[in-house]
């Protein structure tokens, strides 16, 4: 035995040694972070062989770089590099918990436009588990300053270090070959960062992402006004048009789109402790002229809230690495909603309780063609008003409506409500319900901040009411994405009492809210299968705003011959009769595994080929920016330079509008202010 310990203490005091125990370790942290950390999905003896052997050839490549080097370099280069790639791994593990999902070059060059408060998020996401992955670069360190292992000066010999990359690179190629037998068409069909993790290791991936992401900053360059036409040609084959008895009822009337953050369907009628978690969404939800949608799904990316805007507004789907709000929404071309409107005599206005930068909403908006973007610089602000991210609900639907009166009728008016946002926090004089009891922090605070949200939304529709706007508004409520991430399977389980959670039951709870209330609109809810990429033209359709030669990748909710086939942004899908998840595809109405044959077969492929279809193409629109090739009848382009969102000149535009254009609420009323008529519960606004 003593023989052996000896062996194995001379071979670490070697060059060779060393590397193969730092290679070792990282493999077994990367291969335990990928066992415990992430949820990949992997089944069956292939993909799990896959899954232990994918860390090993990227590390023996990037490791052996420093078997070039001379002396103690070649040490200290082996742990930076370590260190490094361990620091990458840690990061990932903390953005996957909440978002599912991997960072991408894309997301990071964007990270200053969503940065405020994530100190906050990054605290309730860390664990103490998390830090093991550092274990190995600390216990490497420690052996060598403590000359348990000495280090071997002697030069490694060149073609042996050279024998070891290309082992890496072969070993690659077998990775890849077994992962493509598994899944084919992994690097060219797939919308889903999770595939390329599993079956090639995280190393991999990063080096995927960071080609893709040249590859499509080179695309835009080279995209010329032929690369629309299969765009136009599927859009043309696949229009549905509207439903003619609801077509043009809101005709006229105002427009207020109440974005409702991380909001999920369960909360609707949903009780904790026999008291209602929304009761004044619930009553919205049940009314007479609500138009109610109980299967309405988030189909968010990365970009999450931004993704949800883009498709809200441009009927258009986020990207699948980072948000084109940040990537594209400065220099790409738009014929978004607020831009349609207003060059139809609308008055179009966003409201958002936090600094105008987030999510690059101050250029966005511009190429959106907002005429007015009410950012937090517009508000009455302490440090009492604001929780996460950015300013308390009550307190800005409170301060909103001072504006909302000022708006030219019609108006198109978007708001932003922010604190029932992850990690939801909320001091205890708000909190007007118990947390509940699953002992998931995440979880349990959720309801409490969702009742905060459905106060507020309470409160302002009191106050459309005394003001008589609610007569001529028509108000859209849509939750922006999952407020509760798959990771957190468990406790949903106890919260929705159920005894087990899995990825079907996941993919069913990405349902959001989507509800049109306005007086005397024939309501009622309506069962039919679709997503945030409907919204606009069901919207539009509402207004009877003809849009049939624009680019949206949506269709009219109201039309029973859509199709209702809902695309998720990895490339899963959810309709009436089947809901794929990664490689699996369930019975929708039973929940059960499904293994399709025969025309059932054809028929899971066909609605797997429409999303992927879908996706590409959407993704080429905004990728090429395409819109700058194709201006739809009637429509002007955008101009940038003709918004400025700074607090003096939006000012100067209300006070002008006034006299200008004298239809709104305080014109109406000869200058004299509703907001006396707002009345809030908050208790920071109590004297």
């Amino acid at each position: 035995m003593k023989k052996i310990g000896n062996s194995i203490r001379q071979g670490l005091n070697t060059k060779m040694g060393f590397f193969l125990l730092t290679v070792f370790l990282f493999w077994l942290k990367t291969y335990y972070a990928y066992k415990t950390k992430f949820n990949l999905g992997v089944k069956g003896g292939m993909q799990n062989l896959i899954l232990a052997i994918n860390p090993i050839p990227t590390i023996l490549i990037l490791l052996g770089v420093a078997l070039f080097l001379r002396g103690r370099k070649s040490y200290v280069v082996m742990l930076v590099i370590d260190f490094l790639d361990t620091t990458w791994l840690f990061a990932n593990i903390l953005y996957y918990r909440e978002f599912s999902d991997f960072l991408t070059f894309t997301l990071i060059k964007g990270s200053g436009a969503a940065s405020t408060n994530l100190d906050k998020s990054i605290a309730n996401i860390v664990r103490g588990s998390d830090f093991l992955v550092y274990a190995d670069v600390l216990l490497l360190v420690l052996l060598l300053a403590f000359h348990v292992i000495k280090m071997d000066m002697r030069p490694f010999k060149r073609r042996y270090a050279t024998a070891i990359e290309l082992l890496g690179v072969f070993l690659f190629a077998v990775n890849l070959g077994m992962a493509n037998s598994d899944r084919s068409g992994l690097l060219t069909r797939t919308f889903d960062n999770n595939y390329i993790v599993k079956y090639l290791g995280l190393n991999a991936y990063t080096v995927y992402d960071g080609v893709k992401t040249q590859q499509n900053e080179a695309i835009k360059k080279k995209a010329n006004a032929s690369d629309l036409k299969s765009v136009q040609s599927y859009l043309k084959n696949n229009r549905v048009g509207d439903n003619a008895s609801y077509y043009g009822k809101a005709k006229g009337k105002n427009v207020i789109i109440i974005h409702l953050e991380s909001f999920q369907q369960f909360l609707i009628d949903f009780k904790w402790k026999g008291k209602e978690v929304t009761p004044n969404l619930n009553k919205i939800y049940h009314e007479s002229d609500t138009l109610s949608f109980d299967n309405f799904f988030n189909q968010v990316g990365q970009g999450k809230t931004a993704d949800a805007e883009m498709m809200m507004e441009n009927s258009l789907f986020g990207l699948p690495e980072g948000a084109a709000m940040v990537t594209d929404g400065t220099t790409n071309t738009f014929q978004a909603a607020p831009a349609k409107l207003s060059q139809m005599g609308y008055t179009t206005a966003a409201f958002h309780g936090d600094v105008p930068s987030f999510w690059n909403r101050d250029n966005a908006y511009k190429s959106w063609g907002y005429q007015y973007f009410f950012s937090n610089e517009y508000y009455k602000n302490k440090a009492s008003y604001n929780v996460g991210y950015g300013m308390k609900d009550k307190i800005f639907l409170d301060q909103s409506s001072k504006y909302l009166e000022q708006l030219p009728q019609p108006f198109y008016a978007k708001l932003i409500t922010l604190t029932n946002h992850y990690p939801y926090l909320l001091d205890k004089k708000n909190a007007s319900i118990a947390r509940t009891n699953t002992g998931d922090d995440t979880v349990d605070g959720y309801v409490v901040t969702a009742r905060y949200l459905d106060q507020a939304i309470g409160e302002f529709m009191t106050w459309l009411k005394k003001t008589g706007l609610d007569k001529s508004t028509m108000v859209v409520f849509y939750g922006d994405h999952y407020g509760i991430s798959g990771n957190h399977k468990k406790a949903v389980a106890k919260l929705l009492g159920k005894k087990s959670f899995n990825n079907f039951d996941d993919a069913q709870f990405q349902r959001v809210p989507f509800m049109i209330h306005m007086e005397g609109l024939k309501g009622g809810i309506n069962h039919t299968y679709g997503g945030e990429i409907d919204a606009l033209p069901t919207i539009m359709d509402l207004l009877g705003v003809k849009d049939d030669d624009t680019i949206q990748f949506g269709q009219d909710l109201l039309n029973p011959d859509r199709n209702q086939t809902v695309a998720f942004r990895n490339g899963d899908f959810v309709s009436p009769t089947y809901t794929k998840v990664g490689s699996t595809y369930y019975d929708t109405s039973t929940g059960k595994v499904v293994h399709p044959t025969g025309a059932e077969k054809t028929k899971v492929e066909k609605m797997t080929n429409h999303v992927a279809t879908e996706l590409s193409l959407s993704d080429k629109v905004i990728n090429e920016d395409l819109l700058r090739f194709y201006t739809p009848a009637g429509f002007k382009k955008v101009n940038k330079a003709d918004y400025n969102y700074k607090v003096s000149y939006g000012k100067k535009l209300l006070k002008k509008a006034q006299k200008k254009e004298p239809t709104s609420v305080l014109a109406k009323n000869d200058g004299k202010s509703d907001t006396d008529l707002y009345v809030t519960d908050a208790p920071e606004l109590k004297k």
